[in-house]
């Protein structure tokens, strides 16, 4: 799965000519779905990520079986029965930041941005419009978003015991060293 994750980033990185890149491949999301019956939290810390800061372009691949959950038998559940991560093993963001040139790469700031693009996961890729922000730190820069993903969407089936919500928080962070 590594492999295929640096992949896609190597090509991306060559086909689009990044010519300043930032990278990380250990970037965070993490998702949380809230139900009077039950919340259902989990934590993935090895998504791939690159930026073209002169650009705009903005990729980040997910691999699904690397979400770790509280109880093994809500990670199982997501694998096998929601997310059928053997036959979907990745979930990806490919597009721009819309407002690349409000961010001063070689200024320390928090600078607010829209990531506009594709997400395809389970399959299924949307359009979508996320907002979040770039914060410059040296020669880092890190990646926040928080938005909602609807399951349905994206062909996600989720059964009508109440325990899981239909709509998922997800939370994007990721320290992408300049290279």
């Amino acid at each position: 799965m590594k492999k295929i994750i640096f992949g896609i980033l190597l090509l991306a990185a060559t086909t689009n000519g990044f010519a300043q890149k930032y990278q990380a491949r250990s970037g965070k999301v993490s998702f949380f779905s809230s139900t009077p019956i039950e919340n259902i939290e989990a934590m993935n810390n090895e998504a791939a990520c690159m930026l073209d800061s002169k650009a705009g372009d903005f990729v980040f691949v997910v691999p699904i079986k690397s979400f770790k959950f509280e109880k093994a038998l809500m990670q199982d559940h997501f694998n096998e029965d929601y997310m059928e991560s053997d036959k979907f093993p990745k979930s990806d963001f490919k597009g721009k930041i819309s407002n690349i040139g409000d961010v001063n790469f070689s200024k320390d700031g928090v600078y607010k941005v829209t990531a506009v693009g594709k997400l395809t996961m389970h399959g299924v890729t949307q359009d979508v419009t996320i907002p979040g922000e770039i914060v410059i730190k040296g020669k880092q820069a890190t990646t926040n978003a928080k938005f909602k993903v609807k399951a349905a969407s994206y062909g996600i089936k989720i059964p009508k015991t109440g325990k899981i919500a239909e709509e998922m928080e997800v939370t994007v962070n990721a320290v992408l060293d300049q290279k």
